[in-house]
């Protein structure tokens, strides 16, 4: 794809830039020419092989049509116009399409210093509460919430609601402070839901592979509104060699962090605020001009994702590319800078200006 003389870099989507896990790639070539046969249903093996490694039991997990299919039956199984669902602004928004395709009353509480506020989140369950939703890290800030502050959520939260902990991003942070939610679940908790994905660091979002974790009672009622063949051969038969490539895993990890440490000191050198991220993609603050620079990078062959639709008119969300796609992007944004004037406010550090690790602060 071109965007003139120059080959579009995509990095609004959050893809890895080392592309497939290469253990997936030979085992989806070895698998096309079962193609014509129909895929397990239940996958079987890879549930298998996702219980081994999480310590779970096999009817433990369900796996789906990437995570967003398994966000869509939770949501059809467990709402209607009488239920309501609990989610953080600024946050995933497939939460918000489904609950409102159910016509389920959708309560929307604002982060605070860029973080889900799990204390008002938990203040906000009522009576007809189904469903909460937790992005962890969140997407499109990047922040977490620590264990100490999900223990003390669900400690207030009634069996009633389940907490769906979205943590499509869980491979790639590195904090002490990150919560074991699949604890929670060998511990027999009943209300607790953990969404992960394939799509991030084993590269294979084109395949579409999530799966969830819970307590077996929790998954039965998505046995009636999935599909019965969801889940195709290939990404069954990709799932299961990406579990097996740590190699390919931890070079994604390694790449990952060295590319937002390049992206943090680019954004210091160009006076430009940004938040610490524990995913693979940087949130950056443009004030008011932040339409027109993404407008001036796409006009060089940049694609990165405006954060309008998250309520955070004045970001944008870059993904962390490779070498040559972080730098090409650096000094395609000092460019785009030059057409309008930067943001910044010395007097006010906390809205301008570099930011330390955001793990608290004002609303």
């Amino acid at each position: 794809m071109e965007n003139g003389p120059l080959d579009l870099i995509d990095l609004s989507l959050n893809e890895n830039p080392l592309g497939p896990s290469p253990e997936a790639l030979a085992a989806v070539g070895e698998e096309l020419a079962r193609m014509h046969r129909y895929p397990d249903a239940s996958a079987a093996g890879l549930r298998q092989a996702l219980a081994e490694r999480l310590r779970v039991e096999p009817e433990q997990i369900v796996i789906g049509n990437g995570a967003d299919n398994l966000i869509m039956q939770l949501c059809l199984a467990t709402l209607d116009r009488d239920t309501e669902v609990i989610v953080s602004r600024s946050s995933f928004p497939v939460y918000d399409q489904f609950a409102e395709v159910m016509k389920a009353r959708l309560i929307k509480v604002p982060l605070r210093a860029y973080r889900l506020d799990l204390d008002a989140m938990a203040h906000a369950i009522g009576e007809r509460t189904r469903l909460v939703f937790v992005c962890n890290p969140n997407n499109p800030t990047g922040t977490i919430v620590t264990r100490t502050e999900v223990a003390a959520f669900l400690d207030r939260v009634p069996d009633r609601a389940l907490v769906v902990f979205d943590e499509a991003y869980a491979e790639l942070v590195a904090s002490a402070e990150f919560p074991d939610t699949l604890a929670t679940i060998r511990g027999g908790r009943p209300n607790v839901m953990v969404l992960r994905t394939f799509s991030k660091v084993y590269g294979l979002a084109g395949l579409r592979l999530g799966y969830g974790v819970a307590m077996a009672s929790v998954l039965a009622p998505l046995e009636g509104v999935r599909e019965p063949f969801a889940v195709n051969r290939l990404a069954q038969a990709a799932g299961l060699a990406a579990l097996r490539d740590t190699a390919f895993l931890e070079k994604t990890v390694a790449a990952t962090h060295e590319g937002r440490l390049f992206l943090y000191d680019a954004f210091d050198r160009l006076g430009l605020r940004y938040i610490e991220s524990h995913t693979n993609f940087v949130l950056v603050e443009l004030g008011p001009q932040a339409g027109a620079v993404s407008q001036r990078l796409l006009d060089a062959g940049i694609r990165v994702r405006p954060c309008d639709g998250y309520e955070l008119p004045h970001h944008l969300r870059v993904t962390v590319g490779d070498s040559a796609q972080n730098t090409r992007l650096v000094e395609a944004l000092a460019k785009a800078l030059r057409g309008g004037k930067a943001c910044r406010d010395s007097s006010d550090p906390i809205r301008y200006g570099p930011c330390s690790n955001l793990t608290g602060g004002p609303p």
